[in-house]
């Protein structure tokens, strides 16, 4: 069967979105981008102070919004979005999954529930938000984001390693339970400078250098630059695109140098 679909260019103009974790970092950057390409988003986290001050900004803009906290260790609470995103726009086109935690711990000291809050945030609630969203969606597409760190050694990460390798192999198997409906994708990113990696990552700092040599790019990305493939995978041009995990990393997965 041929399927006749249009190509009508990289935009998520007119399309609705939630941004889970979209209150900082990547999550923040991909909703700027989001809005600035005129599509209707709602950036949600835990923190009701976070979620207040990003949508007063997008409404300043003109977006269409609503404030609704969400903690994706929360079954009920997803729901709740789901449906008041539902309610707000009438339909879902777009979920990312951008959500985080910290737990920087060797396997030898790492406790059980250090090891039970990373999965729980980062793969179990990644899971339940596809799901949830999913049974709502006539069609559209879900971005998880992922990690270089799924497919590299870290030291005193394994919670986190071991968390985003189970978030490439969900997204791929979502991938398929949901075609050819919904698309469901992954961003890798490599080193992102934001306010949280702000001291780690800065100019100077002891690990910089090191980054910097090895990347291709010679420097570490800003959130925009992992926006702009949110908007690719989020937009009709990627209507045959699923299943992938996209690395946007400046070359440093890669690189032999």
């Amino acid at each position: 069967m041929t399927n006749n679909k249009q190509y009508t260019g990289v935009t998520v103009e007119n399309k609705s979105a939630v941004v889970i974790g979209g209150t900082s970092g990547i999550g923040r950057g991909i909703v700027r981008a989001f809005a600035n390409d005129g599509a209707n988003v709602i950036a949600t986290s835990r923190s009701q102070e976070a979620v207040d001050e990003i949508t007063a900004e997008l409404q300043t803009e003109d977006t269409e919004t609503t404030a609704v906290t969400c903690d994706i260790t929360d079954r009920n609470s997803i729901e709740e979005l789901r449906d008041v995103a539902i309610d707000t726009f009438g339909q879902i086109d777009i979920l990312v999954n951008s959500v985080s935690t910290t737990a920087n711990t060797s396997i030898l000291e790492m406790t059980d529930s250090q090891w039970d809050k990373s999965m729980d945030v980062f793969l179990k609630g990644t899971f339940r938000s596809c799901q949830i969203f999913a049974q709502a969606m006539d069609s559209g597409s879900i971005i998880n984001i992922s990690s270089m760190s799924a497919d590299q050694i870290r030291e005193c990460r394994p919670a986190y390693c071991a968390a985003k390798s189970g978030v490439n192999g969900l997204t791929r198997a979502a991938s398929a339970d949901l075609a050819p409906e919904i698309r469901v994708n992954a961003i890798s990113p490599g080193f992102v400078r934001t306010r949280a990696t702000e001291e780690r990552l800065s100019d100077g700092s002891s690990i910089r250098e090191p980054i910097d040599d090895r990347t291709p790019m010679n420097r570490v990305a800003n959130p925009q630059e992992i926006a702009g493939a949110a908007i690719y995978l989020a937009s009709d041009a990627a209507s045959f695109t699923t299943g992938e995990i996209v690395t946007v990393d400046g070359g440093y997965d890669r690189s032999a140098l």
